[in-house]
């Protein structure tokens, strides 16, 4: 996998969600890399890293170790955004002894419903071969019922070469992957270790309807919930968002046995 290392100290790696790329938490990298080693993550088939024509959580996680073992890595705190918080959590399940700390950001150890086919369609229907700036490309993912700030988020992926606009992403390896992803195979595992779950306010992604998940397999669990935000937390509300994590990775990090179990929502 693709990834960016700031920083130096005890090791920090961030994950971002669906559609997106390691320049999502950039904002919560520059507040961490003062005092942590950083390392910002393309997951496979995002940004510049590998393409597969299926991808899987195991998938997900075996690609992580091998980052440890590239950086030489014995531990880290991870945090992850949706699709990345649910990747951060089933690397704890698969390899508890290499996480320091869990960081999952308004996502929830469940199955979810498809949530994302509108914005497939729209992705997949707009014409590449004949579109000519970006802003035709807004105007079809809005048309495609994608609202604005969506679709602004989602056209960071197209980019132009020579032969025109082509995405960085691999869309039909996350269309056809994309059932794998909204899935959870981890139910009969736990990981002990300190996690923090943080939600927006106005968003339905974590509920209490996880509850019963979420302590069941990371019972070492904090809530924290950011109001006036929702599935894009850390683009809303940065300042709130970066301060959550940062002071919940300073506690673990120098005593890990001080992490209470205080989950609400």
């Amino acid at each position: 996998m693709n990834y960016v290392v700031s920083g130096q100290g005890t090791a920090v790696i961030l994950l971002h969600g669906l559609f997106g790329n390691l320049d999502n938490l950039k904002t919560l990298s520059n507040e961490l890399d003062t005092h942590y080693q950083v390392i910002r993550v393309d997951l496979p088939n995002h940004g510049k890293s590998m393409h597969t024509d299926e991808l899987t959580f195991d998938d997900i996680t075996h690609e992580l170790s091998g980052i440890f073992k590239k950086l030489n890595l014995t531990k880290a705190h991870i945090v992850g955004h949706s699709m990345g918080g649910k990747a951060a959590l089933a690397f704890a399940l698969s390899h508890p002894d290499m996480c320091l700390s869990i960081t999952a950001a308004d996502i929830a150890p469940s199955a979810y419903p498809r949530r994302h086919d509108n914005v497939f369609s729209g992705l997949m229907s707009l014409p590449l071969e004949s579109i000519t700036d970006r802003k035709s490309a807004l105007v079809h993912l809005m048309q495609s019922g994608i609202d604005n700030p969506t679709a602004q988020f989602l056209l960071k992926n197209l980019q132009r070469d020579e032969a025109g606009f082509s995405w960085k992403m691999n869309l039909d390896g996350l269309f056809d992957s994309y059932e794998n992803l909204i899935n959870w195979p981890y139910q009969n595992m736990q990981y002990s270790g300190p996690c923090l779950f943080i939600r927006g306010g106005d968003s339905n992604y974590v509920t209490e309807v996880h509850r019963k998940d979420i302590l069941s397999q990371f019972p070492n669990t904090q809530a924290k919930t950011i109001a006036g935000t929702g599935h894009w937390l850390h683009a809303q509300k940065p300042a709130i968002f970066n301060r959550i994590v940062k002071e919940f990775i300073d506690t673990s990090n120098t005593d890990p046995l001080s992490i209470s179990s205080d989950y609400h929502l």
